[in-house]
């Protein structure tokens, strides 16, 4: 497998697989479903395979080294430029201890949703098509180490999305979309505007001592390869280095999303098919808090640390605002969508942390709300399948009529919580030790607290309200789970409660990395401030 170009493989292949459903009739309706449902099946093999053949010793932040499964070659090569010079960019792919827990994520999510999606009977062809394409998309996200590669595929998801919400989904799905997309479009605006900063403020020598521009990230984490000129370098005295910190944090944040940028979501969630819900909770928020971990904390180290407090502060008013929203909502869909609000607010306070408690226990917190949220959607989407509503109010007993179902929903209601012995717990917990031990958000921790006490509130009363009590005579013929629902559930279930018992088979994935990383962070005062003087 050396040789073999698996990352290439495991991100082109849905596109492939898109390319293949344009040839069956659109009547076809089995073979579509059953060809996207093959591809994603593929595409998680292979995810688990790099799992396994993953080198846990090796830990790459800002060391070509130290990431695995590398390919690298020029992709564009463009000279005669007179002030410019020569254009190179690379095709380059790999993956470190943070970028290989959310690549099992991304195939294992999208594999869910494709069962989720079997229900969709509206141009099925076109959905699945759109489907696949965002697939491409996303996980292109995760292995690319080339920024403007990294951009092309970020804004790949970008279409098929605001297809997927403005075409398949609910009665205001138009208005969703359209929001969906502009908050989108601002925030990659301000990454693009940086992308081409750091581009012209940042030099790679090739093999016969030629420097040219460059966009390759590792190279963009090494400040001895500013250029004195760029105005983006540490070299250059003035502020344009913040505000182009400012800039591209936000256009992250905005699809995590960050209080205030987070408007966008409920929208989206509460219109969207389940599955396309399931994706956007389960990967599409992770690709925020991934971009600022890879971008702008190893690229603007010495920023990140003037600004930390900030970042720690915005964490806690996510986990006390979106937990108190949840607790407000009537629509059982709109309630989790703001529980993810909540809890992408954990990964925020973890990454304030500079440490490598907080910053794992964040990182840990991302595939765990993937999972855990994911199924929460799924969960919605099972019983609005067969009640076509989803007002908390209207329904109650419901464990007695379906009591498995009850049973999985109860176990992803406690993961959410944080319930010692399920996953969620070892990650909020991770977050919390990290970010105290950090003195100066120390007091920001202590009431981001309150997150955990607001959400056993909204889940608990949530809970009661919709499976206890009695049950209401328009919901006696509901019937409980399919086998189809199993396979969804199921798969979700056992990783949360194995997550819960054995921690470290994920941890230990981004050891090095997390590790490397810290030391960047921690390095960065001393080592910027030499290059200053």
């Amino acid at each position: 497998m050396q040789n073999f170009p698996i990352l290439s493989f495991i991100t082109l292949l849905p596109l492939f697989g898109m390319v293949i459903l344009l040839f069956i009739p659109k009547k076809q309706e089995l073979i579509i479903k059953s060809t996207t449902l093959v591809i994603t099946g593929i595409q998680l093999v292979v995810a688990i395979f790099l799992l396994k053949n993953y080198n846990y010793s090796l830990g790459g932040i800002n060391d070509p080294s130290t990431f695995q499964f590398i390919e690298k070659f020029r992709w564009i090569d463009i000279s005669g430029f007179s002030w410019i010079g020569k254009i190179k960019i690379d095709y380059f792919l790999g993956i470190d201890g943070l970028s290989i827990p959310l690549v099992l994520l991304t195939a294992l999510i999208t594999f869910i949703a494709t069962l989720s999606s079997w229900t969709i009977n509206k141009s099925v062809k076109g959905y699945f098509a759109m489907f696949l394409l965002l697939d491409t998309g996303m996980m292109g996200v995760f292995v690319a180490l080339d920024f403007f590669l990294f951009y092309i595929f970020w804004e790949l998801m970008l279409l098929p999305m605001y297809f997927l919400i403005g075409i398949w989904g609910g009665p205001r799905r138009e208005y969703a979309a359209i929001k969906f997309f502009l908050y989108t479009l601002l925030g990659s605006v301000f990454i693009l505007i940086v992308m081409i900063g750091l581009y012209f403020s940042t030099t790679e020598t090739l093999a016969d001592g030629t420097k040219v521009f460059t966009f390759n990230m590792l190279s963009m984490m090494n400040p001895q390869n500013f250029t004195a000129q760029g105005i983006l370098s540490p070299l250059n005295p003035g502020n344009l280095r913040l505000i182009a910190y400012i800039a591209l944090f936000v256009g992250f944040a905005i699809k995590i999303p960050m209080f205030p940028f987070h408007t966008w979501l409920p929208d989206a969630h509460v219109e969207a098919p389940t599955a396309i819900s399931v994706i956007l909770a389960g990967v599409l928020l992770k690709m925020g808090t991934y971009g600022i971990l890879r971008v702008c904390y190893p690229i603007f180290p010495d920023i990140t640390r003037q600004l930390v407090w900030y970042i720690g502060l915005f964490g806690m008013i996510n986990i006390i605002y979106g937990a108190l929203c949840a607790m407000a909502q009537k629509d059982f869909k709109k309630l989790i969508a703001y529980s993810s609000v909540s809890h992408m607010g954990f990964v925020l306070l973890g990454m304030a942390s500079l440490n490598s408690m907080g910053i794992s226990g964040a990182i840990f917190q991302m595939f765990n709300h993937g999972t855990i949220t994911a199924m929460l959607f799924l969960s919605v989407g099972v019983i609005y399948d067969r009640a076509h509503t989803r007002g908390i109010e209207e329904f109650g007993g419901l464990a007695t009529q379906m009591p498995i179902y009850a049973g999985f929903t109860t176990l992803a209601f406690f993961a959410a919580i944080g319930l010692p012995g399920l996953s969620g717990f070892v990650s909020e917990a991770f977050v919390f030790l990290g970010a105290f031990g950090f003195g100066s958000i120390r007091v920001l921790t202590v009431i981001s607290t309150l997150g955990i006490l607001l959400g056993a509130g909204y889940m608990l009363w949530t809970f009661q309200r919709v499976f206890l009590g009695g049950l209401k005579e328009k919901w006696a013929s509901l019937k409980d789970l399919t086998f189809r629902e199993y396979a969804m559930l199921v798969p979700l279930s056992v990783i949360i409660i194995f997550l819960g018992f054995y921690p470290a088979a994920m941890l230990n994935i981004m050891n090095s990395s997390v590790n490397a990383m810290v030391k960047v962070m921690t390095n960065a005062q001393t080592f910027y401030g030499s290059l200053l003087h």
